[in-house]
Order: structure tokens, then C-alpha cells, then sequence
């Protein structure tokens, strides 16, 4: 099933049902206006949905033109957004660039933060900011939606609370996160609004793609109109989804709607650094890796990150080629207040 947030004027949208091939949609029904409130009754409604979902794929059923401009978010605002580092290939480069050791814990342990849930941007919404010097970046992952989660639970019990799967486009101001961190509290100003895919999608939609509790598929990451990235989402992933959630939940709840995010998808090749799709690699999904390894290697990084007017493009797509979530397709814009 394929589900949506559309744009009707409210903080929260309304929720559709998006055809298979994302070309038509249909209104979830008055009693079920918003995706939050799918997630609050998901055991009750989801077989509704998954009827009108049937009808809608076999043409019985009126429809419009599904438009993905037209989408806020999947969840507009949620009540939880933690982001996970499950690709510790990643983290690895960030220390290594700076001449620092990767503890062993991080190999058996989830890093995880907790971002701002309260304004998500929209899949084609710009990235509005003040100055450039923030370091601005993009970092393409993949996220779930969970239903209730027990403190404690168990990795078999975490993905069965899993309801969606999305895209992620976690805005990054890699400037600003040294002096943060350095702090010893974490992440805030250096983590503006996320943006989610227009679409998110049941697993079930996934097929063979989703095994071992991962998305087995390649990350399309195109900026400013070229290829930049193609890194496999289940390839040196250490920590799967139903780790990421189980480790939320270590000490807390999670409430029906959390959004669980994977972090940014990274590859390594041959045992190292992964390399641009040019030199015969797979690319990456943010900037800040390929400046991680110019540094390694050349003592410095050469590539700028985002100016005004550069954009970005994330989608992932199905082995036959077509697109399961939509498209996040963004440009950063100054914010003049």
C-alpha cells in the first residue's frame, strides 16, 4: 500500500492512497483524515485502507491525478524523529578525517540522535537559509514509521511495529556541528528541517527488496542535475531497522507515528573508501563524505558544499526501474525572514 499527505491549507494535510505506479489517488475517507490518525489506529484501519488501495490498482474505483507536488510529508510534524548512524562506514570517515580513533562500541552499539519533529519540509520545498557558511548539505537515508513500541522490546518485536517506509533528505549545517558537539549535548542549530518522500510505502511494496530487516535497494542521489550517488541501502548497513527501533525504545516508548531514521547510506569499495560514479564507484549520499575523503587523501577538502541555488534529488526505485517512493526534489533558496 502506498499512502500520502496532501496539501489542503492545514498543518497536517490530508491522507490519500497512491496507486502502485503513483499516477492516480483516492481520498482515505473522513474517518481517516490524516496519516497521524492512521497511526493511531493502524490495526483497525489498515485493512480499509489496503481494500481501497486493491480497488484503486484495478481502475474500480473514481481517482484523480496523483500530483507529488502537491504532497507535504508523509507526516507533516511527528511526535518523534531519532536518527540512527547504522552506516558505520560513515561515521569511520568522519573520524578518520580528522585524525581520530572509531571507538569499538560503535560497531556493536547504534548512534542516534533526536531531531526536530515539529516542521518537516515538503518533498519539493525548498531549503530555506540564511548563510552558506553554515556548511550546507544533504544526506539521503532511509526511515519507518513505527507504530506503538514497548520500552525493551525485542529486535523480532521492533519490526513488527514497523507500518511505512520513506525517504530522507536530513538537512545538515556541517559547519555548525563541531562547536555543538563540542559542547557534549548534541545536535540542534546544525539540524534543520528533514524532508520525507511524497510517498510511503507498506512493506509489502518492498517484495524481496526488504530481507535481514534491510532495504535491499540503490539510493539515487542527483545533484544539481548530475549523478552523485547509487549506494546500496543494505550494503554495509551495521545496525538493520528493527535494531535502530528496539535501541529507541530501549528506556522509552515510542509512540504511534516515530519516525526511525537509518542515517546517511554509505558504501564502502574493496574494503575502503568508496569512490565517485565517475572513478567507478557507487557515489554517495551527502557531500560531506566525498570532503571526508579529498581530506584523507590530498590533506584538504576541495568540494564546496551547497550554494544558493543548488539542488538535489533523491528517489529509489524497484528492480523493474520504477520509482516506490516518489521523488524528494529540493533547491536551496536564501532565507530573507
Amino acid at each position: 500500500m502506498k499512502l500520502a499527505t496532501m496539501r489542503d491549507g492545514t498543518r497536517d494535510g490530508r491522507l490519500v492512497i497512491v496507486s502502485r505506479d503513483l499516477s492516480r489517488f483516492v481520498e482515505a475517507g473522513d474517518d481517516i483524515p490524516t496519516m497521524q490518525a492512521a497511526m493511531d489506529d493502524w490495526d483497525d484501519v489498515a485493512p480499509m485502507l489496503e481494500a481501497r488501495y486493491a480497488r484503486l490498482n484495478e481502475g474500480s474505483v473514481q481517482s484523480e491525478v496523483f500530483d507529488q507536488q502537491k504532497c507535504l510529508s508523509p507526516l507533516p510534524r511527528a511526535y518523534q524523529w531519532a536518527d540512527g548512524s547504522a552506516y558505520v562506514n560513515h561515521v569511520e570517515l568522519v573520524r578518520k578525517a580528522r585524525g581520530a580513533v572509531l571507538p569499538d562500541s560503535f560497531w556493536t552499539e547504534p548512534l542516534m540522535y533526536q531531531g526536530g519533529s515539529d516542521t518537516f519540509l515538503a518533498p519539493t520545498e525548498n531549503i530555506e537559509l540564511a548563510d552558506t557558511a553554515w556548511g550546507i548539505d544533504f544526506e539521503a537515508e532511509v526511515a519507518v514509521i513505527t507504530g506503538d513500541v514497548k520500552p525493551g522490546t525485542s529486535t523480532d518485536d521492533a519490526e513488527k511495529s514497523i507500518r511505512l517506509f520513506m525517504l530522507v533528505n536530513d538537512v545538515s549545517l556541517r559547519a555548525l556541528i563541531p562547536a555543538e558537539l563540542g559542547k557534549g549535548f548534541g545536535f540542534f542549530q546544525s539540524k534543520p528541517s528533514s524532508a520525507f518522500s511524497p510517498v510511503a510505502v507498506t512493506v509489502d511494496e518492498l517484495g524481496e527488496a526488504w530481507k535481514d530487516g534491510k532495504v535491499n535497494l540503490p539510493m539515487l542521489v542527483t545533484y544539481n542535475d548530475q549523478a552523485f550517488g547509487k549506494a546500496e541501502a543494505g550494503v554495509d548497513m551495521t545496525f538493520n531497522f528493527p535494531t535502530l527501533v528496539a535501541h529507541a525504545a530501549k528506556t522509552r516508548p515510542l509512540g504511534a507515528g516515530a519516525i526511525i531514521g537509518s542515517g546517511t547510506i554509505s558504501n564502502k569499495l574493496d574494503g575502503g573508501a568508496g569512490k565517485a560514479i565517475s572513478a567507478g564507484g557507487v557515489g554517495y549520499s551527502c557531500i560531506a563524505e566525498i570532503r571526508m575523503i579529498e581530506t584523507i587523501e590530498s590533506g584538504s577538502a576541495s568540494t564546496p558544499f551547497m550554494q544558493f541555488g543548488d539542488t538535489v534529488r533523491i528517489e529509489m526505485n524497484d528492480a523493474d526501474g520504477n520509482s516506490i517512493f516518489g521523488v524528494i526534489d529540493q533547491k536551496v533558496e536564501k532565507y530573507n525572514g
